[in-house]
């Protein structure tokens, strides 16, 4: 069970395959139309509609945990509230190319601009700024 980013990192690690991570760091807004409720739950902190701020892939071993990552992810865009992670094996012994992770990133980003959070979240663990793992709602 993965309760923290810490843990996934632990697991990727631990895998035979070669693995690279995909992370998305995203915000959230406020959607068109939002009701009352919305607003208010937006207002304290919840809920809203997540929006990619950045993206990067890492090798497990070139981070050495989650304060390291979000350190640099905050020097490059501090406003992010929520990291999505997925992992992207490697073959025959060999880490994904960099094309693989291009595609497989490029994928991601381009669900989550459709609004097909469905598909992103069987795809990957959303990790709180404190690396804690989190269950979103679609």
């Amino acid at each position: 069970m993965i309760a923290s980013f810490d843990d996934l990192l632990q697991a990727a690690r631990a895998q035979a395959a070669p693995q690279r991570l995909l992370l998305v760091f995203a915000g959230a807004e406020l959607p068109d139309g939002a009701s009352a409720t919305q607003r208010a739950e937006f207002e304290a902190g919840q809920g809203g509609a997540l929006v990619p701020l950045m993206c990067v892939d890492k090798r497990p071993e070139e981070i050495t945990s989650f304060v390291q990552l979000r350190t640099e992810a905050d020097a490059m865009h501090g406003s992010w509230r929520v990291m999505l992670a997925g992992a992207l094996s490697g073959q025959q012994g060999a880490a994904p190319t960099d094309q693989a992770v291009d595609q497989a990133l490029e994928r991601l980003l381009g669900l989550m601009q459709a609004g097909r959070m469905e598909q992103v979240l069987s795809q990957t663990l959303a990790f709180t700024r404190d690396g804690q793992a989190v269950t979103l709602k679609d």
